[in-house]
């Protein structure tokens, strides 16, 4: 996967897409599958905006049983399905316990029964999932102290058990997106980051391409294109400011979805569903209050999701910390035995979802699908449609919808695959669990077990390409982290990575829920510099701009407790081992203090 700005204004493309999140790389890797010819473009990098930010869960609809939404709930619990089978190595389900209390609608024998509705309904869940690990489990009913054992917390007279149903769970949202960039590319796909769509480019009232950046260059160029798929998310209406061509600007509403991470150690394998203090205005089942989640992940805790309306620029999106304060006196409030405090926040995200026009802010009232409009029928435009994703659940169906709505203006077009079946790169695994005993038993020497464990969830089957981006003597780890040098090399010379922080937030676990510490920022500077060639101003350019991006998601600090950990695992492994990296952070240091 190599950055070719210039080579993208040499043909006419059959379909340019804007916006490279989960729904425009989806949409991308749909249409390349068809045959036509397809050109990706993204402002930023790939996945760095609302896809990257989500909770990490994969829905399969269980929410849409208290709206009676069947349709709705059948659908998400087939993509739920179809990213099982063809990302196993990225998503694998997770056990979500919701605790029962007495013996009304927040009981066992009610809730029970509403969560047995949904095994019914989802009959299937389990087609063509080969894995039993990947497997979705028959709901499950736990006893008051088997529930206590896992969430002591929970210690409260009433307490009856708990409901237990189980959904997806993401490794890694930013490499699952990736992971459909590249399954476009495989197809035939061109795509490109850092390339700023400006302005449509026009032939009497039809869409024809667009005028667009090279955001590190700053050379502007057109791209062409017979029809054009606008997945820009919270950023596509400001493409389509032209009054003369769309009539009045109408922003609709957004929802900043936000949650934190703590780090605190999971006390269960299960995520755990807790009662917040706003309500679901839509629900016409179920209890009368929102569940917030409190979900294991890695060796963290996720907590959220708060909803708030956010008119703002899209790029303004963050989390406060007086925000994270007032969350957390609403969960310690419903659950005063857990006593979370500010100091164990050691990450924070936020990104930018449809929301209900009448929501407020104890009101919710979310959106009910993903925003897909036809301008022919809205503004008379033709060659184009706009795709506003509401959940990263539905990418690949709902961008294979608005690729037959573009295609019904093509005449001959060529019929659909069967993407729900089609592993995306990285994705060819029958057994997760025998593929991980394979690769220890062919671990290569310096390689410890979390490093390849890391490398087996977010590479799948190309774990070798990366492992082959150095000498087995040069395989060596990231100061105070369990990534590997051998990463950040791939990221740069297959994977697009232009920025520092592409590698750190985006490419590796380096910033996979809290700071990776000074020197693994400096260590990994060092070598994206030395493969790109960077002056000493464009190291210490990178290496603050990361920093600020850290400090924007709360990110703390967490290398002292990396650094032990990464200190015992190689214990045996001889001095030579972080030689490379901590002399690269040392050099790093020294440029950023010479030109700061």
């Amino acid at each position: 996967m190599q950055r070719r700005p210039a080579s993208l204004t040499q043909r006419e493309y059959d379909l340019l897409i804007i916006g490279g999140g989960a729904f425009g790389a989806a949409a991308a890797r749909d249409a390349a599958l068809r045959g036509l010819s397809t050109v990706l473009l993204e402002r930023n990098d790939f996945g760095g905006g609302a896809s990257a930010e989500c909770f990490k869960m994969v829905h399969g609809g269980i929410r849409y049983l208290q709206h009676a939404d069947v349709p709705r709930l059948r659908g998400s619990c087939h993509e739920r399905s179809a990213l099982l089978r063809i990302a196993p190595h990225l998503v694998s389900p997770l056990p979500i316990a919701i605790p029962t209390y007495g013996h009304g609608r927040s009981g066992k024998a009610f809730l029970g029964a509403g969560a047995r509705v949904y095994d019914l309904l989802t009959l299937d869940r389990n087609r063509a999932i080969r894995d039993p690990d990947r497997k979705i489990a028959n709901t499950r009913l736990l006893s008051r102290s088997e529930m206590l054992e896992m969430f002591p917390h929970l210690q409260t007279p009433d307490l009856t058990g708990a409901v237990v149903f189980e959904d997806g769970q993401m490794y890694n949202a930013a490499r699952l997106v990736l992971a459909f960039v590249k399954g476009a590319v495989s197809a035939g796909a061109d795509v490109c980051n850092y390339a700023e769509a400006l302005q449509f480019l026009w032939s009497g009232n039809k869409v024809r391409g667009a005028r667009v950046k090279d955001r590190l260059s700053g050379d502007e160029f057109e791209v062409r294109a017979r029809l054009t798929l606008n997945a820009a998310g919270p950023w596509a209406d400001y493409l389509q400011r032209d009054a003369e061509r769309f009539g009045e600007a109408r922003r609709l509403p957004f929802s900043r979805d936000a949650y934190f991470i703590v780090d605190r150690p999971p006390s269960s394998s299960y995520g755990i569903a807790i009662q917040g203090l706003s309500r679901d205005k839509d629900a016409l089942l179920g209890r009368q209050t929102r569940h917030l989640f409190a979900a294991p992940w890695r060796d963290k805790t996720l907590l959220g999701v708060w909803h708030t309306l956010f008119p703002e620029f899209p790029d303004l999106a963050c989390v406060q910390p007086g925000e994270i304060e007032e969350w957390m006196a609403e969960i310690n409030t419903v659950y005063p035995a857990l006593q979370l405090k500010p100091a164990e926040v050691s990450f924070a995200h936020c990104g930018l979802v449809p929301f209900g026009e009448t929501a407020t802010a104890t009101e919710l009232s979310f959106g009910k699908e993903s925003r897909l409009v036809d301008h022919r029928r809205t503004h008379n435009v033709h060659g184009l449609v706009s795709l506003v994703g509401i959940r990263f659940t539905m990418a690949r169906v709902d961008a294979a919808r608005a690729v037959d709505m573009l295609l019904e203006q093509m005449e001959r077009a060529p019929v659909a695959r069967a993407t729900d079946r089609i592993p995306l790169p990285g994705g060819e695994i029958e057994n997760f669990g025998a593929f991980e005993a394979d690769a220890r038993r062919a671990l290569p020497a310096g390689v410890a077990m979390d490093s390849l464990h890391g490398l087996l969830r977010n590479h799948g089957t190309h774990y070798r390409a990366v492992l082959n981006e150095c000498r087995q003597s040069t395989l060596v780890n990231v100061p105070g982290t369990s990534t590997l040098t051998a990463e950040i090399r791939h990221a740069v010379t297959q994977e697009m990575a232009v920025h520092l922080d592409d590698v750190v937030m985006r490419r590796t676990d380096l910033a996979a829920g809290s700071h990776p510490g000074r020197a693994a920022l400096l260590a990994t500077a060092a070598e994206m510099g030395r493969l790109l060639s960077w002056s000493a101003e464009r190291l210490h350019q990178e290496i603050a701009t990361t920093e600020h991006t850290l400090q924007r998601h709360l990110a703390r600090d967490s290398s002292s407790k990396a650094e032990s950990i990464h200190t015992e695992l190689h214990a045996t492994d001889g001095a030579s081992a972080t030689a490379s990296p901590s002399h690269g952070a040392m050099l790093a240091e020294t440029t950023v203090r010479a030109t700061a």
